[in-house]
């Protein structure tokens, strides 16, 4: 059984904008994707908003419902009550193109900068042999679509727009983890990691974690022990020791 719902979407571009109110005609099994669709077709046919699969995979529609950074696609409209109204604004941490749409090539250019994998040399019958708990071990940040909530949310640079210089942000934070986790990756990013992406700046609040639709677990499974791959090269002293006389091998 449908009903009418006020939705308030922020409108504008990057010279300013504001929030319009509308009201619109919700029905049993809808997500806000299906509503914006509904703006579009009967009352703001000029409304900009990014969208491809409606699947949940492409990581294009996203948006702040309500203040929280999601994929409008997986947003039950059930989640919210009847009377309670809906607002979309655009990811805020990004530059605002038109209405929902922002530029999100910060995330490219990092994504551009990140060292490529540097496999060991092939084994003598010219095959790469991998322990499957190693591969597994990676795999997890391979589920990335590239939403960029996590980047979004992360308050490093949502709310420090200087830091987007230094720090390459949650999600790229994990493709260095992952790198380095590589069964088969020879190169060395820890100092890099610290020093040229900021891992640094990352103080843990799990944030990323909470808000990513493929439910990685940036923080407890990439970020924190990339962290602590980088204090052990710094701060312990065998660890030290062992890389000065080169016998202690890549941990």
């Amino acid at each position: 059984m449908g009903y009418d719902a006020t939705f308030r979407v922020w409108r504008g571009d990057a010279s300013g904008g504001d929030l319009q109110t509308f009201t619109v005609e919700v029905n049993e099994g809808e997500v806000v994707l299906d509503i914006v669709h509904r703006l579009q077709a009967t009352q703001a046919g000029d409304l900009a908003v990014r969208w491809n699969c409606k699947a949940g995979k492409c990581g294009s529609c996203s948006a702040e419902v309500n203040g929280r950074p999601r994929l409008m696609c997986l947003t039950r409209m059930s989640t919210f009550a009847e009377d309670e109204p809906v607002t979309l604004t655009p990811l805020r941490t990004f530059p605002v193109i038109r209405d929902l749409v922002t530029d999100v090539s910060y995330n490219y250019e990092k994504a551009a900068q990140i060292p490529a994998l540097v496999p060991r040399p092939r084994e003598a019958d010219g095959s790469h042999r991998m322990q499957q708990v190693d591969v597994e071990r990676s795999q997890e940040f391979r589920k990335c679509i590239e939403c960029w909530l996590c980047q979004d949310t992360c308050h490093v640079i949502r709310d420090h727009e200087e830091n987007k210089r230094s720090f390459a942000g949650p999600g790229f934070l994990i493709r260095l983890a992952e790198l380095d986790m590589h069964p088969l990756d020879v190169a060395d990013r820890r100092d890099a990691a610290q020093e040229e992406f900021g891992l640094g700046l990352c103080n843990i609040t799990k944030c990323c974690s909470e808000v990513c639709p493929e439910g990685i677990h940036l923080t407890d499974n990439g970020i924190i022990p990339l962290k602590e791959r980088v204090a052990d090269r710094r701060y312990d002293p065998l660890t030290w020791l062992g890389s000065k006389i080169g016998r202690r091998p890549r941990s």
